[in-house]
């Protein structure tokens, strides 16, 4: 069974809204649909998505199956305002993943808490099957760190385009 991870599309940034809530931007589309013909995704496969817009309009682009939508993966909880070093206030959710890297941001161990066991609870219910999954870049650095048994890959999350896709071999 292959697992593939796929980080939405580029998404149309509100600053001052929550990221969760963000639509996909619609020029990001054509990216999009580049990862649809591009012969990355498998043709038969379970699909589920994260409930925020734009990784469900990600998901909804990407195929014409029937994609199930999963609340618990979603990002890592973040508030909405800018920061200038967000990569750098990632790395520190990375670092002390108890706390909060920022004011009004879950603690990282929270996401994970919630992503990890999502994903394995379908892992287990379509078994040999290949499975994809539309999210977020942070929350599926945590998802191939627990299914490896490696250290998160920070390097790997800081390349992440949108979108991007990320295989796993479960």
């Amino acid at each position: 069974m292959t697992l593939h991870l796929v980080r939405h599309g580029r998404p149309a940034i509100v600053p001052g809204v929550p990221a969760a809530e963000w639509e996909l931007d619609p020029s990001a589309y054509d990216d999009v649909w580049a990862l649809r013909a591009s012969g990355r995704l498998p043709l038969r496969a379970a699909w589920f998505a994260s409930a925020e817009p734009k990784a469900l309009q990600t998901a909804q682009l990407l195929t014409d199956t029937e994609v199930g939508v999963l609340p618990d993966l979603g990002e890592h909880v973040r508030s909405g305002e800018w920061l200038d070093d967000f990569a750098g206030a990632v790395r520190r959710a990375f670092e002390r993943p108890a706390e909060p890297a920022v004011d009004g941001w879950e603690p990282l161990e929270a996401c994970r808490e919630r992503v990890v066991p999502a994903v394995r609870r379908v892992l287990e219910v379509h078994g040999d099957e290949d499975v994809v999954l539309v999210g977020h870049g942070t929350a599926w650095t945590l998802v191939v760190a627990d299914l490896t048994g490696e250290p998160p890959d920070l390097d790997r999350w800081s390349a992440l385009a949108m979108p991007d896709l990320i295989t796993v071999q479960v």
